[in-house]
């Protein structure tokens, strides 16, 4: 990972450390907002718990860090929109895989920012068009103030068959995480000669 998106991972943080403060809308169970900051109280309270064992025990530290990311991300739909045209071309048991691939080099990555987050000014930004069902996919928008800079956050989150908000893309400065992915995606399979189980593998 560059240090471009090591700073894009304490920024998402941050965006999400923000919904604790928003005013979430009413409707059918928790609102997308009320459902970010439950998994990011659950989230910071593992950090605490584990952070002792990031040096000595790295491997429980992520695994509980996985644990928590994995009840809010759907990773298989990450997977699903980072493979974009490819995904027709694959099979449920590649979206599995490339989705657990996804979750073991993610997690990880965030897990390390998570250890030195120390904290931005942050402000809500309104919705651009609310959408008339509460239940609809939504976009959840901030603004991180940080070392004289301003960077909007938006992170892109649906209703699954069982009725839970989960995140599937993230966008940072304009920047959409699953396009950046997407190119990487999409060069190796021209280099493995359009193998997904390849790619897979070879994914890093």
């Amino acid at each position: 990972m560059t240090k471009q998106f090591y700073q894009f991972f304490l920024a998402v943080l941050a965006g999400l450390l923000l919904s604790a403060t928003a005013h979430a809308q009413s409707g059918n169970g928790p609102s997308a907002v009320e459902a970010a900051e439950q998994s990011v109280t659950d989230l910071l309270q593992r950090v605490r718990d584990l952070r002792p064992y990031f040096d000595s025990e790295p491997e429980r530290y992520y695994e509980g860090i996985e644990e928590e990311v994995t009840k809010f991300v759907d990773f298989r739909e990450v997977a699903r929109g980072v493979m974009a045209r490819y995904s027709q071309m694959a099979t449920d048991e590649q979206l599995e895989a490339f989705g657990d691939k996804l979750r073991e080099t993610l997690t990880r990555f965030y897990g390390s920012a998570l250890v030195e987050y120390g904290g931005q000014e942050l402000t809500y930004l309104p919705s651009e068009e609310a959408p008339e069902d509460p239940d609809a996919p939504t976009t959840v928008r901030m603004q991180v103030n940080a070392s004289g800079s301003q960077i909007e956050l938006r992170y892109a989150l649906f209703k699954n068959d069982a009725g839970e908000w989960k995140l599937r893309n993230l966008y940072v400065g304009g920047i959409n995480l699953r396009r950046q992915y997407y190119t990487q995606f999409a060069a190796l399979m021209a280099r493995h000669n359009n193998d997904i189980d390849q790619v897979i593998e070879a994914w890093q």
